[in-house]
């Protein structure tokens, strides 16, 4: 495939979350001297995801502390922002997009940044009052107004986002979570660290139910009362919190007739089967040297914002693979849950660290890690309020220095000068 740069004309970007917002600000960072336009179908500035569920949620944070800037930044650095605006069609013979106001966007390349949205639940009375998920700052602050208001609150997920939201409402009211696996965050973590952060919530009084399967929303006069199961039990409640994933918004790709599978495929440098088109972020199925074999699609501030980097520099006439390790985070209360690598699957789990010591309510533990081996290589470390674990985890993912799970267990055993060798460690 013929590789595209575009130092100067138009750049179109639809999607202005993250990753979209990234590739705008990169592109002038790198000295993009053409056109930028930032297309967005939410009426909102560009704003970070993550606090939602967290200092959003709480009222620790507002709506101007989780933008990423202020509108004076967008005139300041050239870019067009059309806050409020959805593409929907790509005219790929014209190169332009086509906006619901029959308007057209010219491009000489076109990055698609255009997330996910999230997996609705597929049973009767969802569609009730009280039902919610979260993903826009809209509906954070819908939630977070419900949830000064409600009495008890039902999770249907044990996710990242589930588990997020669980350990701010437990604060205030009961919360009981419904997992169809059977334990925490089974998709992405080790079943150690399914078990620890299981430990902490229900001492926070949340309450699990596990291989349990949502099969009604229950109601009275329009408004949710609860959730029942497969198996018959009932679950009361008033606000129902559904995080059973997302769906990548590929159809816009799709129609215009570029690969997708499981998102829209793309190439090493983040390209789609049209060379002027990219794609990043959620939305985009990539190669990845930390998942040999089939394309992987990462949900991650780090993913967004790293494909973004790669795109703009490419643009501006330096073009690399995009090759960055995937890391992750997640803060449920007190905890702080850190990813580096993707560690599922894997065949082998190394403690290090005392998860009984950071399980202590006076929060005096000194954190802990998961070490996570395939093949007896090390593929991915898991560490909860263990920020140097975490670095170090990154520094030797990314040099392909590993540690054996002997000396991961070993707490005298020297992380930092494992990661400053070149050479595997034997």
């Amino acid at each position: 495939m013929q590789e595209t740069r575009a130092s100067s004309g138009t750049v179109v970007i639809v999607g202005t979350g993250q990753g979209g917002f990234q590739v705008a600000a990169s592109l002038r960072e790198e000295g993009f001297d053409g056109r930028v336009l930032l297309v967005g179908d939410e009426p909102d500035l560009p704003y970070q995801r993550p606090p939602l569920s967290k200092a959003y949620l709480t009222g620790e944070a507002d709506a101007d502390l989780v933008r990423m800037r202020p509108e004076t930044f967008f005139a300041e650095h050239g870019v067009e922002l059309r806050a409020g605006e959805q593409v929907t069609r790509i005219d790929r013979a014209e190169r332009q997009v086509v906006l619901a106001s029959g308007k057209a966007l010219p491009y000489d390349h076109l990055v698609l940044a255009l997330g996910a949205r999230n997996r609705p639940l597929p049973v009767p009375g969802a569609d009730l009052d009280g039902v919610v998920q979260l993903r826009t700052l809209g509906e954070a602050e819908a939630l977070r107004q419900r949830l000064d208001a409600a009495r008890e609150a039902v999770v249907v997920g044990a996710g990242f986002i589930g588990l997020e939201f669980a350990a701010a409402a437990s604060r205030g009211i009961p919360v009981t979570v419904i997992e169809a696996t059977d334990r925490p965050m089974a998709r992405a973590v080790s079943p150690a660290m399914s078990h620890f952060f299981r430990g902490a919530h229900e001492r926070q009084g949340v309450r699990f139910a596990f291989g349990a399967t949502v099969v009604r929303v229950l109601g009275t006069d329009g408004r949710a009362s609860g959730v029942e199961t497969a198996d018959g039990r009932r679950f009361a409640a008033d606000l129902v919190l559904v995080g059973i994933g997302v769906i990548p918004n590929a159809e816009l790709a799709a129609d215009a007739g570029l690969a997708v599978a499981n998102g829209i495929v793309v190439d090493e440098h983040l390209q789609t089967s049209d060379p002027a088109i990219s794609a990043i972020g959620d939305c985009a199925a990539h190669p990845s040297r930390f998942a040999p074999g089939a394309p992987v699609r990462i949900e991650s501030v780090q993913n967004a914002v790293d494909h973004a980097r790669c795109v703009a520099a490419r643009l501006a006439g330096r073009p690399a693979p995009y090759a960055s390790l995937p890391w992750f985070w997640s803060e449920q209360g007190k905890l702080k849950l850190q990813i580096a690598g993707l560690a599922t699957p894997h065949e082998r789990a190394v403690v290090r660290g005392d998860p009984a010591q950071e399980g202590k309510q006076d929060g005096k533990g000194g954190g802990f890690s998961v070490f996570c081996y395939s093949g007896g290589k090390l593929v991915g470390v898991e560490s909860v309020n263990r920020p140097l674990d975490h670095v170090l985890a990154r520094k030797l993912l990314t040099s392909g220095v590993t540690v054996t799970p002997e000396q991961a267990a070993d707490r005298g055993f020297d992380l930092r000068s494992a990661g400053a060798r070149p050479e595997k460690i034997r």
